[in-house]
């Protein structure tokens, strides 16, 4: 993360849905690391993990809404056009 970054304010409410997202997806990453410590099925694993991976994608796009109608519309709204470009960016990284 960048330095001096501003930090907007976000609706309480959509930010406890992607924490309580974001505890799920872990909560089901740790039971799919149970699952290799226990000697697992490989296929089972596997089809686990694709299930931790669309929930992580899910909380990241989420997030990229939040961002987008809060912090860059914010910024914009401001003059700032760099907030665009690290928007940009961040999507870049995400879908990597």
């Amino acid at each position: 993360m960048a330095e001096n970054k501003i930090y907007h304010h976000h609706d309480e409410e959509h930010i406890k849905a992607i924490l309580n997202r974001m505890n799920r997806a872990i909560g089901h990453f740790e039971a799919v690391r149970k699952m290799v410590a226990d000697g697992a099925d490989c296929s089972d694993v596997l089809i686990q993990l694709a299930a931790v991976k669309a929930a992580v994608n899910s909380v990241g796009r989420e997030l990229l809404r939040e961002h987008l109608s809060h912090c860059v519309a914010d910024a914009l709204e401001n003059g700032d056009r760099t907030a665009l470009e690290e928007f940009c960016a961040a999507i870049d990284k995400f879908i990597k």
